[in-house]
């Protein structure tokens, strides 16, 4: 069972199979019923792999649970356990037969100190024929008072719900529904009376929820453009065999999540079409290059390339994920991208371009993206056009570091230097790129060799950091 369904290794199982030799004494000591439940791989949910029942204690479980899944829904302190990794309890939880149990839960641990499974105790809580001053236990309350004998009338508190809730009896006919039932049964079957009719002969797609006997389970369903996501609880009673359906409307969520998407898929054209219009750009310019352009302007012509190009990137890192809805773009990987282009344009000298991250994931929306691909181009330009005349071999180094809430850019070449600092387009760009946009600071810092710049700017929701 847990080789088939978690991702615990040999050792970590022999330990359970220790631990579960045990069991039966535990249950026999406490005439409690007693479990082993481990996460499952590739699910969020646990299930159980190991129990042991009392011999005394008799009425709780019929059949054994192994290989049942269990929900965090009806049975938070066991994923409370995993989680904290400390002991939890509740008073009120709903086993895999919508029984209502007291439970306890403790974690269990591997050597490493790793929560590797929850040992858990379970007794059954009797039936109270008054709801308890308790809110916690209100929903259980409600159904005890719904499905025991001479109760009084229903409480208020179900008729505010937004969800249906709807109690059958073991015809599957129903004994009592909140206004959102009623609403909900009306609407779909067409009737208003439905006294002595089985709920899934006049609702056909909730056959599959009855069909699944004694087991919790939720199922999703869609019809005539309606989606319900529908929790079955069976509750035993002594009088009678109860199922409780607890029915949530999807319908306005799904409504949005077909907007939101269909505003992804719009936002996604339009950024294809950007990139798209901005390469047809460039190749306007490459062929006006190539009609005898004057050498003077050519050099204005491929910075205006560059820049155009930068910006392209931007568009380009966004497509190349098609899940990217947030519209994030890895400041690294664009920096790469624009830097090592440039180099390989450009008609300088051998240059050698480095890069220093230290494994930082920095990441940018595409408003801030543009900003930062302009000026990482700026910067290398200047590098590539002044720093390594008459040079035959360069360098350029690219630093990204992460001080506190701040993220430093560090553009450094050991090239000729910068003797004075000139006013220019470039500069210009620079400056108020940093400035306005990123709300940072641009520095040309004093080097005894080449030129060292930095552009500092603050980490925002804009600009962030993922951490693994």
């Amino acid at each position: 069972m847990c080789s088939k369904y978690t991702s615990l290794s040999g050792k970590d199982i022999e330990k359970l199979v220790e631990i579960e030799t045990t069991l039966s004494y535990y249950a026999e000591l406490t005439d409690c019923y007693m479990f082993i439940d481990c996460m499952m791989e590739n699910l969020p949910h646990a299930i159980v792999v190991a129990e042991a029942f009392p011999t005394k204690e008799i009425g709780l479980y019929e059949k054994s649970v192994i290989g049942k899944f269990v929900f965090e829904s009806f049975e938070p302190a066991v994923f409370a356990a995993f989680k904290h990794k400390e002991r939890s309890s509740i008073s009120r939880a709903i086993t895999q037969e919508g029984l209502t149990v007291e439970q306890n839960v403790v974690p269990l641990f591997n050597d490493d100190g790793q929560v590797i499974a929850v040992l858990i105790q379970e007794k059954k809580v009797k039936m109270q024929t008054a709801p308890k001053d308790d809110f916690q236990n209100m929903p259980f309350a409600l159904i005890e008072h719904i499905v025991e004998p001479n109760a009084q009338p229903i409480p208020v508190v179900s008729d505010l719900l937004v969800e249906s809730i709807i109690l059958t009896n073991h015809e599957n006919k129903v004994i009592y529904s909140n206004p959102a039932g009623y609403r909900f049964i009306t609407e779909l079957s067409g009737l208003e009376n439905f006294d002595n009719v089985a709920l899934d002969k006049i609702l056909p797609f909730l056959q599959e929820v009855y069909d699944k006997g004694d087991d919790v389970f939720f199922l999703e369903i869609t019809i005539d453009r309606k989606s319900f996501i529908v929790k079955k609880i069976p509750i035993r009673s002594q009088n009678d065999k109860v199922t409780l359906l607890i029915i949530h409307d999807l319908t306005e969520l799904k409504l949005k999540e077909n907007e939101l998407m269909m505003k992804t898929f719009a936002i996604r054209e339009i950024h294809h079409r950007v990139k798209n219009n901005l390469q047809t750009v460039t190749s306007l310019l490459r062929l006006q290059m190539r009609n005898d352009l004057a050498a003077s302007n050519a050099s204005a012509f491929q910075e205006a390339l560059n820049r155009i190009y930068s910006i392209s990137s931007v568009y380009e890192l966004i497509l190349e994920n098609e899940d990217n809805a947030e519209e994030k773009v890895d400041v690294i990987a664009l920096s790469k991208k624009i830097g090592y282009k440039m180099v390989g344009t450009s008609h300088t000298a051998a240059i050698q371009l480095i890069f220093h991250h230290d494994e930082l994931q920095l990441y940018c929306h595409s408003k801030k993206a543009v900003s930062l691909a302009l000026i990482i181009c700026e910067l290398l330009q200047n590098a590539l056009k002044y720093a390594f005349i008459d040079r035959e071999e360069g360098t350029i180094d690219i630093k990204f570091l992460q001080d506190a809430s701040f993220i430093s850019l560090h553009i450094s070449d050991n090239g000729v230097g910068m003797q004075e600092v000139k006013a220019s387009f470039g500069m210009e760009i620079i400056t108020r790129l940093v400035e306005y946009d990123l709300a940072g600071t641009f520095t040309i810092i004093p080097s005894e060799q080449g030129t060292h710049t930095q552009i500092q700017f603050p980490v925002s929701e804009e600009v962030f950091i993922l951490n693994d």
